[in-house]
């Protein structure tokens, strides 16, 4: 029998999280690295991924995370992440696609086509062209995990952020086809769904008076999430102790989905 600690045991492992520099994908990364993966990070800016690779080596007292930018609107960008990845410590065993824009608010009527384009390149086919870069060499370990970052907010409608959502229900569907596809060669795929978490991304969110009294009073946890919530939930899929879950959506919002009625 597994003992509880070799559970969540990442050691050896490879993971490259994307929108790893701050958030969600630097918990994440912290997290991983902490239960013994070598962490791939990366977002846009190099600066800001080194600085928190520097970070997570020194509180490792190891070389556990290494820097590799990369705009995941590029198919060419990410497939040097892949390729970098291999370089430096060989195949990725996991994949966190992490990384999301929204670059508008309001209804849909009003969103014009190149902003909806953006959404739906950065947020449903990057992780899309991403998880076939590193399948390959799951398939020949007959291992791997696939973590996609969705959200919440692909379970309701919205009239602020409706692309968005769009966007985050496709990730859902994306996972469930990637697990019918991968599970033979014993490769998971799952998806994380946040409620609002205090990260810069969801700042417009949790910032706003309205949206913080309405949540701090009516969430059944009476707070916003904080990006250390969601990271709990990316090892567990990653590691041994979730061996057999694939296809799935786990849900990690302080209760916001179950309460609804009462919001």
């Amino acid at each position: 029998m597994t003992n509880a600690a070799s559970l969540f045991d990442l050691s050896g492992k490879t993971a490259i999280i994307t929108g790893a520099s701050r958030g969600i994908g630097e918990a994440i990364a912290r997290r991983m690295a902490q239960s013994g993966a070598n962490v791939i990070i990366s977002s846009r800016k190099i600066d800001a991924c080194q600085t928190v690779a520097d970070a997570i080596n020194e509180t490792q007292g190891r070389e556990a995370a290494y820097a590799i930018a990369c705009n995941i609107s590029h198919k060419e960008e990410l497939q040097g992440l892949v390729a970098g990845t291999k370089t430096k410590w060989g195949p990725a065993d996991i994949l966190v696609s992490n990384a999301a824009v929204n670059p508008y608010f309001g209804p849909s009527s009003a969103m014009s086509d190149e902003q909806f384009d953006k959404i739906l390149t950065c947020n449903v086919k990057a992780s899309h062209w991403l998880s076939h870069m590193v399948l390959p060499d799951m398939r020949v370990k007959k291992d791997g995990a696939i973590i996609i970052i969705s959200s919440i907010g692909g379970y309701v409608g919205s009239d602020m952020i409706g692309g968005y959502n769009i966007s985050k229900a496709a990730d859902l569907q994306l996972a469930r086809n990637l697990a019918v596809e991968c599970g033979p060669d014993n490769i998971r795929v799952n998806c994380i769904c946040p409620g609002v978490v205090k990260t810069y991304f969801a700042e417009a969110l949790w910032k706003d008076p309205k949206i913080e009294k309405m949540m701090t009073q009516k969430l059944p946890l009476r707070r916003f999430g904080e990006p250390d919530d969601i990271a709990g939930a990316a090892v567990f899929m990653a590691s041994p102790a979730g061996r057999w879950m694939t296809g799935q959506a786990m849900i990690v919002d302080g209760g916001a989905l179950v309460s609804m009625g009462g919001l």
